[in-house]
């Protein structure tokens, strides 16, 4: 059994898809990040960089792993599932793990905060970091023409990338002419147990223009 600290963030989304593609038993926790929730000593205690995702292994005396991608190698090495034993394939894997780790996720988490967060807006910043998520986003392309899934099978390297691709248009930035990328993401959204992991939490609908201004203020407390 684990404990799942998380909220509706790529990040967190990341390992809610793990959980419940693998069937391994977790209870979430549901951490409120505009209420600063992710500074509590509490949780600090457990995640010392004060964000979420983090997971607690209550079967091996309450082991604590931060880092999302860290979490994913450390319940897929457990459950043995979606990351290969054999060391080519594993290392593909991890390959493109960490590719969203060091690029897409900073690059388009950046393209978030200077495109929707920041008071001030910075044409040079928005331009500079949704380009080069542009850019991450076609090598994704170019390596889905070639593959069904980043490593060849499923694994925990599509379960990292594609809550950020997902959110693309937060970002400001477009899928167009990118065909493989879009029908990687098509198929991941459509596998059942990704449903159930969009749930945990759910995300906020954000119909209109003043609901996202809204979202967008209260996320600016993170920010600080």
């Amino acid at each position: 059994m684990y404990d799942f600290y998380t909220a509706a963030t790529p990040n967190g989304y990341k390992v809610a898809i793990f959980f419940e593609e693998s069937g391994l038993a977790y209870t979430p926790h549901f951490l409120k990040l505009d209420k600063l929730e992710q500074r509590d000593p509490a949780y600090v205690a457990i995640n010392p960089n004060g964000r979420i995702p983090a997971i607690v292994d209550r079967e091996d005396d309450d082991f604590a792993v931060f880092e999302s991608g860290a979490i994913l190698v450390y319940l897929a090495e457990k459950s043995g599932r979606f990351l290969a034993d054999d060391a080519r394939t594993r290392s593909v894997t991890l390959q493109w793990l960490m590719f969203q780790m060091g690029g897409v996720g900073p690059m388009q988490g950046q393209a978030n905060v200077f495109f929707r967060y920041a008071p001030e807006k910075i044409p040079f910043a928005i331009e500079r970091y949704q380009r080069e998520t542009r850019r991450l986003y076609e090598v994704l392309d170019r390596r889905l023409g070639d593959v069904e899934f980043l490593a060849g099978e499923y694994s925990i390297a599509d379960m990292a990338t594609w809550p950020w691709v997902r959110s693309h248009n937060w970002s400001g930035v477009s899928l167009d002419g990118l065909e493989h990328l879009t029908r990687w993401r098509d198929a991941i959204y459509a596998r059942p147990a990704v449903q159930r992991a969009l749930k945990v939490p759910p995300r906020p609908k954000l119909a209109a223009e003043e609901d996202k201004q809204d979202f967008a203020a209260r996320a600016r407390k993170m920010l600080s």
